[in-house]
């Protein structure tokens, strides 16, 4: 077998990169919840001396940990003066406590990785690994992941391409948030549109409890309620708007549940299902935000939908025309992709 080396040197540096970027999450993690980030902009530019001070933590682990971010691109270094830094857009991401907190998306591999031993044996077996079974921090990780995403596009953006709703929403609705988890959603239409009613259902109590503190923490009790309930059974009938965001696929029955989500509304309601992005076709799946989405879809969304019967196993790059597909069978008769960014599909479905 012959082995081309600049092809396998390409290969290697691949894997170089990934194996960095492996212990850089694990830093990251670090990082977020030392408020080292947060440490830096607080008085840069500045030495590690300066950093650890101000975060309250080993100088000498701080200078590693610097030099580690700045290596990666996520800290910037200036080797005339030996100190660091955070541009604009460094801090936007990383920083700012109303920017992105993207470091927080690293506590969804930490968290699984606790549990590789079980996800194997899933993925041996055929069997399933359940949400409510990993670890806490995947679900903080995964609210702080998506909801920068959802405060930057659902109210000025997604809302607004959906036929009549937002009307609606202003003048008062029932809504039904679907497998809200913390209740990001939830609590924004509850903030944006505080005319109508806001229901937030997950199967996980745990999520349930933590979105009820964050709805007290808010100032939003009597504006939002959640609900321990699943997507294939949650109550109430007449809703105006059904939304499931990056929840769909993940669910053993999503025909079911798109089923009782369709019966559950008015006729003149609405299903707004925001899922992760994805082309239809594999081919064009190849790329950063479809490798992201296959991994944690591997070892997160299908290992959950096998936890039950039919056992979808949608994944996470289901893509249009298959979730069209999906919501067609279940009786909407009007599915329309309504908005996109580089990480979700907006699709609105009407009976």
């Amino acid at each position: 077998m012959a082995v081309d080396e600049s092809t396998l040197n390409e290969l290697l540096g691949r894997f170089v990169t990934d194996l960095g970027g492996s212990f850089h999450a694990v830093n990251a993690v670090i990082g977020d919840r030392l408020g080292l980030y947060r440490a830096l902009l607080a008085v840069m530019p500045a030495t590690p001396a300066e950093v650890a001070e101000q975060a309250g933590v080993s100088e000498r682990y701080t200078a590693e940990w610097l030099k580690g971010q700045a290596a990666g691109g996520y800290v910037s270094y200036d080797p005339a003066t030996e100190r660091f830094m955070l541009t604009e857009e460094q801090a936007f991401a990383l920083a700012a406590p109303d920017g992105m907190q993207v470091a927080a998306a690293f506590h969804l591999p930490i968290a699984v990785s606790k549990n590789v031993d079980r996800i194997t044996e899933a993925i041996r077996t055929g069997s399933g690994f359940g949400w409510h079974e990993h670890d806490q921090a995947l679900f903080e990780g995964t609210e702080r992941f998506f909801r920068p995403g959802y405060v930057a596009n659902l109210v000025p953006e997604w809302i607004p391409a959906l036929d009549g709703v937002e009307q609606k929403l202003h003048a008062g609705a029932r809504i039904a948030d679907v497998g809200c988890g913390h209740g990001a959603s939830t609590l924004l239409f509850a903030e944006t549109f505080p005319s109508s009613q806001v229901v937030g259902y997950d199967y996980h109590a745990a999520s349930i409890d933590q979105a009820r503190k964050r709805a007290a923490e808010a100032g939003l009790t009597s504006a939002a309620t959640f609900e321990v309930g699943s997507a294939a059974d949650f109550p109430g009938h007449d809703y105006d708007l059904v939304t499931v965001f990056d929840a769909l696929h993940d669910m053993p029955d999503p025909l079911g549940a798109a089923k009782h989500i369709r019966q559950s509304l008015r006729p003149d309601g609405t299903f707004l299902l925001v899922e992760p992005y994805a082309n239809d076709k594999v081919e064009d799946n190849l790329n950063p935000v479809g490798r992201l989405y296959y991994g944690a879809s591997t070892v997160v969304c299908v290992a959950h939908s096998m936890t039950e019967e039919p056992r979808a196993a949608l994944g996470a790059q289901a893509g249009l025309a298959r979730l069209t597909e999906l919501l067609t069978e279940a009786g909407f008769s009007r599915v329309r992709k309504a908005a996109e960014t580089p990480f979700n599909l907006v699709i609105e479905a009407r009976p």
